[in-house]
């Protein structure tokens, strides 16, 4: 049976890098945000609880009315509870239905910005979480979506924190620009494959990867 691992972060954080990146080592990963708006178009019975609950016009030839979706959710909690309940079991029993397809490989992945905040936590061995400071992932945000800072700045503070996240963390890799992604990853990939309880490296471990050696304390990893 594949360990199963869970790959989150904030906005602007790198989770897809670092999900590319283990796919390029082998690790098949899901990427629930695609996955989510494919079910959300395909899936019958989500289709029909939101056609229940906003009416036909929720979709449009066929594709989702994210203008009329958009304006039943801003600014309401309680509404996007509701969405929110329609569709994240879909994406949940996908992803057990995906897993089976990938069980011949030893570790698989789920990457979603909301992975503990939807419960996706609890259908992985380990949450990884991917760090970067917030200017910094305020300024790639605004770089790739072209969106001005205070939009994403209000994206932002609509995230759990890092600290919560880090919290609920069993592995944090760092990727700040400075601290090499790819050792970590082997690392993480080693860690898994050794033993999955023995994901956490203890503090003030070193480690010695292909000459270069990295420091590491409380999750986070320093080239030194």
């Amino acid at each position: 049976m594949a360990i199963k691992i869970g790959i989150t972060g904030g906005i602007g954080s790198g989770k897809s890098v670092v999900s590319r990146l283990l796919e390029v080592m082998g690790v098949p990963v899901y990427i629930s945000d695609i996955e989510s708006k494919r079910l959300t178009v395909s899936d019958s019975l989500i289709r029909r609880e939101l056609i229940s609950l906003l009416g036909e016009d929720i979709y449009t030839d066929g594709e989702l009315n994210k203008t009329l979706l958009a304006s039943y959710i801003f600014g309401n909690p309680e509404h996007i509870r509701t969405v929110n309940g329609i569709i994240h079991p879909r994406v949940r029993d996908d992803f057990h239905q995906w897993v089976k397809r990938y069980d011949a490989y030893p570790i698989v992945g789920m990457e979603s910005a909301i992975l503990i905040e939807a419960g996706f936590a609890g259908e992985v061995d380990a949450v990884i979480m991917v760090y970067a400071p917030e200017e910094i992932r305020i300024t790639r945000a605004m770089q790739r979506d072209t969106a001005p800072r205070e939009l994403v700045e209000r994206r932002v503070r609509s995230q759990m924190s890092d600290e919560d996240k880090r919290i609920q963390a069993d592995f944090v890799i760092v990727n700040d620009g400075e601290t090499p992604l790819i050792p970590q990853v082997l690392e993480l990939i080693t860690s898994l494959s050794k033993n999955i309880a023995y994901l956490c490296p203890p503090k003030n471990k070193i480690l010695l990867i292909k000459n270069r050696t990295y420091y590491v304390e409380d999750y986070f990893v320093y080239l030194r």
